[in-house]
C-alpha cells in the first residue's frame, strides 16, 4: 500500500474529491473513484465520498493499492493524426487526453497504444511500457511528437535531444503579461517537496532552461513562443508558474479557475507546435507544424474578442 497527505490548494477548493484526486496525484478518474470507493480518502478520519466537495486547506489522507504493473493497450484514437511515417522513426500529432505511454493509475489512452492498434511497431529500447519513447508530452498537452521506430533510431534520438540539437517550439497562453515581454528562465527543477505528482524549482533540482517571447497581448492574458533547451518533466508549466505567469487553464499550477471556465477549458493552453531533426540514419533535416487544435483555437478567439 501507498500512502500520502495533501493539503487542498485553492484552485480545487469546491472541487468533487474524485476530480480533485485524479489533479493532485495524476490518477485517472476512474482509478481516482476506485481508491475512494474503497475508503481510500480522508479527512480527518473521516473517510470522504467521491461526490463531496473539497474546501481549500484540509488535508487529505490518500490511501492506495498500486497496481502491478502498466500495459499497453492497443485502442486507436482518430483524433491522434500520423504526419510522419518511416522505417526509422513516427511522427505523430498528439491530442490532449492521450498519455505518451501507459503508467500506473492512468486507465485513457497512449500514444503507444494506438500505435500498436494501427500496426506501427516501435523501438524495443527503453523499459517495456515506454518502447521506442525519446520525449514525452503530458496528458493535457497537444501537438508534436516523435517516437523511435528501430533501435538504432532509438538511441541516437536519445542522445540528441539530450545534447539540445532537437528543436521544439510551443505556443502557450498564459495569465496576465510578462515583463518584459521576451526574457530566459534559468531555474533548475525537481520534484516538488510537499507533492509527489508535481514539479517545482528547488534549488537541488536539475537544470532547466526555457525561452519565451511574447507573439500577441490579450486583456487579461498574452501568446507567448516558448523554445525549450532542456527537457525536464513539466518544465514550460513550472518555469511560466514560478515567472507568476502559469499556463491558462492550468489549475494544477495556480490558473484561474474563473478564467479557465470562461474560456471552456478543460486543460494548459499549450500545445507542441514545431518539431525539427537530424533524422538519424538519413542525417536529412525534418520539420514539421502542428495547428492549433479546436479547444485552444475557440479559446483564444474569445480571448481576443474581450
Amino acid at each position: 500500500m501507498e500512502s500520502r497527505s495533501i493539503q487542498v490548494p485553492a484552485s480545487l477548493a469546491g472541487e468533487r474529491a474524485d476530480v480533485a484526486l485524479s489533479r493532485l496525484l495524476g490518477f485517472s478518474r476512474t482509478y481516482s473513484a476506485e481508491v475512494i470507493d474503497s475508503g481510500g480518502l480522508e479527512v480527518a478520519g473521516k473517510v470522504l465520498r467521491k461526490s463531496e466537495l473539497l474546501t481549500e486547506g484540509a488535508l487529505l489522507s490518500v490511501t492506495w493499492q498500486p497496481k502491478s504493473e502498466a500495459e499497453i493497450v492497443p485502442e486507436d484514437i482518430t483524433a491522434l493524426s500520423v504526419v510522419h511515417l518511416d522505417d526509422d522513426l513516427v511522427v505523430i500529432d498528439k491530442p490532449a487526453g492521450v498519455a505518451s505511454h501507459p503508467s500506473l493509475g492512468w486507465e485513457g489512452p497512449s500514444v503507444l497504444g494506438v500505435l500498436s492498434a494501427r500496426g506501427i511497431s516501435v523501438s524495443g529500447l527503453g523499459p517495456a511500457e515506454r518502447s521506442g519513447i525519446v520525449h514525452r508530452l503530458d496528458v493535457g498537452t497537444s501537438g508534436l511528437m516523435v517516437v523511435a521506430r528501430s533501435d538504432l533510431a532509438y538511441q541516437r534520438l536519445k542522445a540528441a535531444f539530450k545534447h539540445r540539437e532537437v528543436e521544439k517550439i510551443y505556443r502557450a497562453v498564459v495569465q496576465g503579461h510578462p515583463d518584459p515581454l521576451f526574457g530566459t528562465i534559468d531555474a533548475p527543477i525537481g520534484r516538488h517537496p510537499r507533492s509527489r505528482w508535481k514539479f517545482a524549482v528547488t534549488a537541488d533540482g536539475k537544470p532547466s532552461v526555457t525561452h519565451f517571447r511574447t507573439i500577441e497581448a490579450f486583456r487579461s492574458a498574452s501568446l507567448l513562443e516558448v523554445e525549450l533547451e532542456t527537457g525536464r518533466t513539466h518544465q514550460i508549466r513550472v518555469h511560466l508558474a514560478a515567472n507568476h505567469h502559469p499556463c491558462v487553464g492550468d489549475e494544477l499550477y495556480g490558473a484561474d479557475r474563473k478564467l479557465s471556465a470562461r474560456l471552456e477549458l478543460t486543460r494548459q493552453w499549450l500545445h507542441a507546435m514545431r518539431l525539427g531533426f537530424e533524422h538519424p540514419l538519413s542525417g536529412d533535416r525534418l520539420s514539421f507544424e502542428s495547428n492549433y487544435p479546436d479547444d485552444l483555437s475557440r479559446s483564444l478567439e474569445v480571448l481576443r474578442r474581450e
